[in-house]
């Protein structure tokens, strides 16, 4: 079953780049550049993208327009990063985000 999104309702109509290799969690996936982070994310079967600081809930793609903070994650060490509007490049390093750290707090 196709999960990619392919219209963005900010970003419109999705061009399809040439296909790249990133990294989720140390996992490489494959997602096509220029598309959102989120996007490349939804089509590997990836759901989750952090969980909340207080009660360790997961969160994932809900606005898909950079306007709420349920897709933050850490994009090549930056923490916070909306994926759902920031584009896919070559080797990004992304990471389930755990509050505002890439490491379950204890």
């Amino acid at each position: 079953m196709e999960t990619r999104i392919e219209e963005h309702p900010i970003l419109g109509k999705q061009e399809t780049g040439r296909l790249v290799t990133f990294y989720h969690d140390g996992k490489a996936l494959q997602g096509y550049e220029g598309e959102p982070i989120a996007a490349a994310l939804k089509a590997a079967g990836v759901m989750v993208h952090r969980y909340t600081k207080k009660e360790h809930k997961p969160r994932g793609i809900f606005c898909a327009i950079g306007r709420c903070t349920d897709c933050v994650m850490i994009v090549d060490g930056k923490p916070n990063v909306r994926t759902c509007v920031t584009p896919l490049k070559e080797g990004m390093k992304v990471q389930t985000q755990y509050g505002v750290s890439a490491e379950p707090e204890k």
